[in-house]
């Protein structure tokens, strides 16, 4: 099976319109982060006065460092926001159950 996939909600062309919807915001929100991060790093960790061609031991190891946190930021906010989701869709589910 193709990641567009074919079945229901498929165009006549046979192509699934909400996975490609789903495809592309997902692929909107990684450039987005990925965007972020190299301007939050090279503003902490990269001089704005150039003075060589590569990076020094310094400004790698603090990019190493900083991508590393970022990255680890984003897990944690991603899981407290699923976890938060469930919650609420747990909750939801069982006020109805009481009607």
């Amino acid at each position: 099976m193709s990641f567009l996939g074919r079945g229901s909600g498929a165009s006549p062309g046979g192509v699934n319109m909400e996975r490609i919807e789903m495809a592309v915001t997902e692929l909107d929100t990684v450039t987005d982060f990925f965007n972020r991060m190299v301007s939050s790093c090279h503003n902490k960790c990269i001089s704005s006065r150039y003075a060589e061609p590569d990076l020094n031991k310094g400004e790698s190891v603090c990019i190493d460092r900083c991508v590393a946190k970022f990255n680890e930021v984003q897990k944690k906010v991603g899981e407290k926001l699923q976890s938060r989701g469930a919650a609420n869709a747990g909750g939801a589910a069982g006020s109805f159950g009481s009607l």
